[in-house]
């Protein structure tokens, strides 16, 4: 390979992987250094000088210049320096920069730097990969899905020019994911290991639902509508509570758009997966109140602040409601509004004993 092919080589490297020529070369030489330190008894003094626009690089070992050499890999005469660099006058004890022939390093060497070289472009793949996740943190991004396992039904998605699994219990429980589909996903977090870099991805993470309605609702990009807290159960129905900061937008209905259109297409992107949107309200409960909706709540009594546990008395007809189906209604309020709800019939009489409800879970976004 001459020079320039080497250069030509690096140019297409940094077109392809996104690795900066600057960075392959610091490989190179860090490379050469390890070989010759291999091949001349452990001097790794090199000075590597590369022009990329000239496509021309060389490279010298440094020897110390003495009367007599002891020890060749270190150490030149007087005699021998004045034959390698004629347009210079030297004395002994001066260092001088002999030109060195990367061929002539052994297979053992080259070897080595083959090596290192390699280790530096997977060390560039990593570092670009940890880049671009992390560059879309919290966000959604559409990706190719590139395949399936038909075991586990994970779904290895192309990111840009990475890769990143969406494990089957974070899709949408409808979700009908096939090869070559495009796909959104929300970028929940981004891992690095001793297995590289990898990003976290979901389509049931609350933060989904968030950036969904942040991309589909001009007054929540603009800052005129705040969604102060997200809680999910996926496939299934979310919770939105939502704020306006100007008195002449409502915020629901910002939200739902003009006959639901805007609510409708986030719930076409999560396969019909229900959505309360409700107003956020500072006095708790009031808040807890519309979160528990579509029940109505004829009041809320605080029983400790500091624990944040309530009851919320319902009429004896809503009470079914109020905790919905396997009592998902009010785990979700309970996560949405961070408010451990004990919820009772206005006659005080249960048909059948009823379990307490949970405190806000980890699924909570605020």
């Amino acid at each position: 390979m001459t020079n320039k092919d080497l250069f030509e080589a690096l140019r297409m490297f940094e077109k392809e992987k996104n690795i900066p020529m600057d960075y392959m070369l610091q490989q190179i030489q860090k490379a050469i250094e390890i070989a010759c330190k291999s091949y001349y008894g452990g001097n790794e003094n090199v000075v590597f000088k590369a022009d990329p626009e000239k496509n021309t690089f060389d490279v010298k070992l440094v020897k110390t210049i003495v009367d007599e050499v002891e020890d060749p890999n270190f150490e030149v005469t007087l005699e021998e320096a004045s034959q390698i660099n004629k347009r210079k006058k030297f004395a002994v004890g001066d260092e001088i920069e002999v030109p060195l022939d990367p061929k002539r390093l052994g297979r053992i060497a080259v070897s080595s730097a083959r090596n290192v070289i390699r280790q530096g472009i997977r060390a560039g793949e990593k570092g670009q990969s940890l880049i671009e996740f992390q560059s879309k943190l919290g966000e959604i991004v559409t990706a190719t899905i590139e395949r399936i396992d038909a075991k586990t039904g994970g779904a290895t998605i192309q990111i840009g020019k990475s890769q990143a699994l969406l494990p089957k219990n974070e899709q949408v429980g409808l979700d009908a994911l096939h090869e070559g589909d495009m796909v959104k996903v929300y970028i929940a977090d981004v891992k690095d290991n001793e297995r590289g870099p990898h990003a976290i991805i979901s389509r049931s993470h609350p933060g989904f639902v968030r950036r969904m309605f942040e991309k589909e609702v001009p007054e929540i990009f603009d800052g005129v509508v705040e969604i102060k807290a997200v809680s999910r159960e996926a496939g299934s129905r979310t919770k939105m509570a939502v704020l306006s900061n100007n008195p002449d937008v409502d915020a629901i209905g910002a939200c739902i758009g003009p006959k639901g259109a805007r609510v409708n297409a986030i719930v076409a992107e999560l396969g019909g997966e229900k959505i309360d949107i409700i107003e956020y309200n500072d006095d708790p409960q009031k808040y807890i109140s519309a979160a528990l909706s579509p029940a109505d709540v004829l009041k809320v009594d605080i029983i400790d602040e500091e624990t944040k546990s309530c009851k919320a008395t319902v009429p004896d007809d809503q009470l079914s409601l109020a905790i919905g189906n396997k009592g998902q209604n009010a785990r979700l309020a309970a996560r949405l509004t961070g408010w451990r709800i004990d919820i009772r019939p206005e006659s005080g009489f249960y048909g059948e004993e009823e379990d307490d409800e949970p405190a806000a879970e980890e699924q909570t976004e605020e």
